[in-house]
């Protein structure tokens, strides 16, 4: 063999063996990258919820006596002291010296009650005009830079909660006046009945309050005792949101959170953790465990414009924020996987995939913030596999997710 055939055949073994190591080299892992990026997080606590007329006023029989059918449905209009019902007598006992002196009762106890929502009024007109004192002080102190504006935004919502507050021990002053002038009526009529009611008699009764029908309790023509609820009125645009967490995420919310309110079709709204219940009770989630939840109440601080077609007892999905930090380092929390007692994530770096160790400050339903580890602008392997190594050559598809 002369030297230039033993060179050819020696480029053609090196020529082969490049080939085949070539061919059977670890290939790139195909992959999906996120980028990490710098915004606000957001921690929450999700549930669903419903809604109810905050300020709800019960209508009821003021005396025994037959109800005639009531024509008003469920959404009407009605104003105070407008008609909403009419009782006539059923017989001349329900004039007799026993009804008398319950009626008598009645009387005293409406009494009673009218002056203690008068004196629920007094109470709460003077924590508004404290509320007020405060707003004022807060708001000369933040202007000469001595409170942030955190402050002042926390007296401006206590004063709008105060003015709700005196705004519903109004509403109750006003239906405790109508009970006690039904009773005094009531009572007078007893007194003055020296025989049985003519046939033809009534009584009519008016509505406490300004609003909307919500319920009809009792519709058809019957005999009703003394207190028989007939009906429910309230303001339907006035709502609350009522929300059962589980007990160990209540004690998490802080008087004050910001919540979004999903009421459905596209309607988002504003609202505000009003009152943490005191007390949780125990209720069976739909896999049959026991759990101990705590009713949130929450306001809807975005204007009624907002959301006209709401009413009582609608269901809504609120998303209570516990924890907000503005400007932080975000990574989505499908590129996180553990690495003994740390978390971690592979990193797209150079063709290559890089683990990182992170320390992570907190965790969202989507995003977890990073304290240390990453920094905004740098790429990371989504959903890694278990081919995905430290060091190993990756293909990224389809460009960031």
């Amino acid at each position: 063999m002369t030297r230039k055939n033993a060179f050819l055949a020696g480029a053609s073994l090196l020529a082969i063996a490049a080939a085949f190591i070539w061919a059977f080299r670890p290939q790139p892992v195909p992959v999906q990258v996120a980028e990490v990026r710098s915004g606000l997080f957001e921690q929450t606590v999700d549930e669903d919820g419903k809604t109810r007329v905050r300020e709800r006023y019960v209508v009821s029989a003021p005396l025994t006596g037959r109800l005639t059918r009531v024509n008003l449905k469920a959404g009407d209009t009605v104003r105070k002291g407008m008609s909403v019902a009419a009782l006539s007598p059923s017989a001349p006992s329900m004039l007799d010296a026993r009804t008398a002196r319950e009626l008598a009762e009645r009387a005293h106890s409406a009494q009673a009650g009218f002056e203690a929502a008068t004196a629920r009024v007094g109470r709460a007109e003077a924590a508004l005009e404290q509320a007020r004192s405060d707003v004022s002080r807060v708001s000369t102190l933040h202007g000469e830079g001595f409170l942030a504006a955190a402050a002042l935004e926390q007296a401006v919502l206590a004063q709008r909660v105060q003015a709700k507050d005196l705004e519903a021990a109004r509403f109750a002053q006003e239906s405790a006046r109508h009970d006690l002038a039904q009773a005094r009526a009531a009572l007078m009529r007893a007194h003055d009945a020296a025989e049985p009611a003519r046939p033809g008699t009534t009584w009519e009764i008016g509505s406490p309050v300004d609003g909307r029908v919500l319920r009809v309790l009792q519709e058809s023509e019957a005999v009703v005792a003394i207190g028989t609820p007939i009906m429910e009125i309230g303001d339907p645009v006035n709502l609350e949101v009522v929300v059962d967490v589980l007990s160990t995420d209540g004690v998490r919310i802080p008087q004050g959170a910001r919540v979004a309110l999903d009421a459905g079709a596209e309607l988002r709204l504003a609202g505000r953790v009003r009152r943490i219940e005191p007390s949780a009770f125990t209720k069976v989630s739909a896999l049959g465990v026991e759990e101990q939840r705590v009713n949130v109440v929450i306001d809807i601080v975005s204007p009624a414009e907002k959301y006209p077609t709401l009413g009582d007892q609608f269901r809504v999905d609120a998303h209570i924020v516990v924890l907000e930090r503005p400007d932080v380092t975000l990574v989505p929390l499908a590129a996180l996987f553990r690495d003994g007692e740390s978390w971690a994530a592979f990193v797209a770096a150079r063709g290559r995939a890089e683990r990182r160790i992170l320390k992570i400050g907190a965790r969202s339903q989507s995003d977890a913030w990073v304290e240390a580890g990453l920094a905004a602008g740098e790429r990371v392997i989504v959903y890694p596999s278990d081919s995905v190594a430290d060091g190993r050559r990756i293909k990224v598809l389809d460009g960031p997710t």
